[in-house]
């Protein structure tokens, strides 16, 4: 497995035991202390494609301040501004830009932030009464003002099932209408309430293939601020290779060779598209799947 997975390996550390000590998050807010520039939820670079930290002094007056963790001993925060953040809370050109030049625990402190303030800004009423949430706990809570309400909200991830099918050495890929010309992909889909994660690789894969997977092992992990998911990335095994696709949401699900994906991939590291297909970016989790099972088999 290629590592580190893009938006892992934070260098900014989370110091939980910090957020629940106000005394201590105070201390922290000094001159040192630095503040992620952000461009609605879009990340600012440097000249020199690193990200883009000021001090606590850009901040608006009316921002609430969400606590990264520390850097050293200096305090990281982000900016939940009182308007929403301009922009589509999915991968824009920017994203895709600093995924592209930012040094990997860069991208990860970036991808935590974007994740962090996403959430507040759509997290500021309560979803139990209504009323308005303040930030608490360092930004890693939101509590209702209602005193007859008094409910505590946390940042959520939304799990999404990614995966990679074989059957008689070949392996099951997908495209959406949205996918650039010619990339495929790993079959994806959101976990549901009350099934467990093997369950959620077979549903969707049969929804979106009409391929009936078994025997589903985890393989990887990755965390996607898009606007919050978890990527669990899986691996199964079918016996019939029939395909009946569902058109509503996918374009094109077939079967690949091993060689196939193989050169696929080796194509993407040459900056080109392979000859059967366009292997997923390297920053996808979907991308480090396919190598996993191509190295699995060599």
């Amino acid at each position: 497995m290629h590592a580190p997975i893009a938006f892992s390996g934070s260098h900014v550390d989370r110091a939980d035991h910090i957020r629940n000590d106000p005394a201590a998050l105070d201390a922290l807010k000094t001159w040192q202390a630095r503040l992620l520039r952000m461009d609605g939820l879009d990340p600012v670079l440097t000249l020199e494609s690193t990200l883009d930290w000021g001090s606590l002094a850009d901040a608006a007056p009316d921002s609430e301040l969400v606590f990264l963790g520390l850097d050293g001993e200096r305090g990281c925060f982000a900016e939940v501004r009182k308007s929403y953040p301009s922009g589509s809370p999915h991968a824009g050109p920017a994203s895709w830009n600093a995924m592209a030049v930012l040094e990997a625990g860069e991208l990860a402190a970036y991808g935590g932030a974007r994740s962090l303030v996403g959430w507040h800004s759509r997290h500021r009423f309560c979803a139990v009464c209504g009323s308005a949430t303040v930030l608490a706990k360092g930004g890693w809570q939101r509590n209702c003002t209602n005193a007859d309400c008094k409910a505590e909200h946390f940042p959520r991830v939304d799990p999404v099932t990614i995966m990679t099918v074989e059957c008689d050495g070949k392996l099951l890929l997908g495209r959406q209408p949205r996918f650039p010309a010619g990339r495929y992909s790993a079959l994806a889909g959101f976990v549901e309430p009350g099934e467990t994660i093997e369950e959620a690789v077979a549903r969707e894969v049969f929804e979106e293939a009409g391929v009936r997977a078994r025997d589903v092992e985890y393989v990887i992990s990755q965390p996607w601020p898009f606007p919050s998911s978890l990527m669990i990335g899986c691996h199964a095994f079918a016996d019939d290779p029939a395909i009946v696709m569902d058109e509503t949401e996918m374009e094109d699900v077939r079967w690949f060779t091993r060689e196939e994906v193989t050169e696929a991939l080796e194509a993407t590291e040459r900056g080109e598209q392979g000859r059967a297909f366009g292997a997923p970016p390297k920053t996808a989790v979907a991308h480090a799947l396919l190598r996993w099972w191509v190295a699995r088999g060599a």
